[in-house]
């Protein structure tokens, strides 16, 4: 899937490809004006608070770089059938915001199409689940105070502007979860100056950094989304193998009971485990076997969609051998003739394919695909997301006009 975000932050900064995420900090600016607008602006994301059911810690604020209890800003209102509904105060956020405060949505990517297709991309382009924070500050703020981030993480200045400063790590590789604690900061400066509308960030796992809008005006603001990258580590790895052996009953004896020869079993037995399950075999099955995180499903009585798009977190594998095609991806496994390899790399290549003018066997793929969650139809509101930052196909000579 080529998406303009995936192209203009590796133009940026300076990449040839997925492989520099996470390697080092970096920092450059989108070469296309109109692309942060085009992704996120205040009043969206505000307007996205309004119209959703939210609670802390998805929905946060923060004043002089504390945290605001969430009963300050979120309500609970009960509606006519008695059913208890959590809601962001408006009137709060306004008021937070307009004394200086700052508002963060996280995984908003679950409520904007445009944000949930660039996720989906920079998911397939690194191979990593991929999600957006957005982070809202008006006037005179402090921001969070210096920390770092268990993930890899890619910011973008969408709108105004905030100062950073970002150094390196004090202990490589950290983990939320790990065998030392990680709480002093690292003495090296890497960069320190200001992000403004268009500027990008590559921050690696470790990192430490914060983030501020002090000395930069009361009236003004800063809007900045963050692409955060849940990479899979060895530990990850090691934590499969010990799940996997547990189908081995030799694993499910109590050690004591397995003394002398039988350590040396289990130890073989590991080590065969690892050798056959290794880290890119493990890596290739886990991409494969999960699921979409949302599917909208063809109801027959809506009539034909007029287009599909494919909705898998990983680009699905398209393997042909001798006559048959094998596809794999979305935790589904699905075999086609070879005739159908052609239609298939279009309709599963991540663009948004329009089927005005497409034949009766491609629709009745494109159907099939939808039934087993690898596509979706494309409904004008998730069409949205695609508009103007992936190329759509389609089959007749011109797409629907309310592309």
């Amino acid at each position: 899937m080529e998406h303009r975000l995936v192209i203009h932050i590796e133009k940026a900064l300076g990449w040839d490809g997925p492989g520099s995420v996470g390697t080092a900090f970096a920092r450059g600016r989108l070469t296309d004006p109109e692309l942060p607008a085009r992704l996120l602006t205040p009043h969206k994301l505000l307007d996205l608070i309004k119209r959703r059911h939210l609670a802390n810690p998805q929905l946060r604020c923060y004043a002089q770089g504390d945290e605001i209890h969430p009963s300050t800003f979120l309500s609970t209102n009960v509606n006519r059938r008695r059913q208890a509904v959590c809601q962001a105060d408006m009137a709060a956020l306004g008021r937070i915001l307009n004394e200086g405060g700052s508002v963060v949505l996280d995984h908003v990517d679950f409520f904007d199409p445009t944000l949930e297709v660039a996720c989906r991309a920079l998911g397939w382009w690194s191979g990593e689940l991929t999600s957006a924070n957005a982070y809202l500050a008006v006037g005179e703020t402090d921001g969070f105070h210096l920390h770092w981030d268990d993930h890899e993480v890619i910011a973008v200045q969408l709108s105004g502007e905030k100062s950073w400063e970002v150094r390196g790590p004090s202990r490589p590789a950290p983990m939320y979860r790990d065998a030392e604690r990680n709480r002093t900061p690292s003495e090296e400066v890497l960069w320190k100056g200001t992000m403004r509308a268009g500027d990008v960030m590559h921050i690696p796992r470790g990192f430490w950094h914060t983030a501020t809008r002090l000395g930069s005006g009361s009236s003004g603001h800063s809007l900045h989304v963050t692409f955060g990258f849940t990479g899979r580590t060895g530990v990850t790895w090691a934590n499969f193998l010990s799940d996997t052996a547990r189908a081995d009953e030799a694993f499910r004896q109590n050690l004591e009971s397995a003394e002398g020869a039988g350590h040396k079993v289990l130890a073989d037995k590991l080590s065969a485990l690892a050798t056959g399950y290794s880290p890119e075999r493990y890596l290739d099955e886990l991409r494969s076997s999960t699921p979409p995180a949302r599917h909208l499903p063809h109801v027959a009585a809506l009539g034909q969609p007029d287009g599909v798009a494919a909705v898998t977190e990983f680009a699905p594998s398209i393997v042909r051998s001798g006559d048959r095609v094998q596809v794999c991806g979305g935790a589904k496994r699905l075999t086609f003739h070879e005739r159908a390899e052609p239609s298939l790399r279009t309709l599963l290549s991540g663009h948004p394919v329009y089927l005005d003018g497409a034949t009766e066997d491609i629709t009745t793929l494109a159907d099939l695909l939808i039934t087993e969650g690898l596509c979706e139809p494309l409904a004008e509101e998730s069409s949205s997301g695609y508009t103007d930052l992936v190329t759509p196909v389609a089959y007749s000579k011109q797409p629907p006009t309310s592309v």
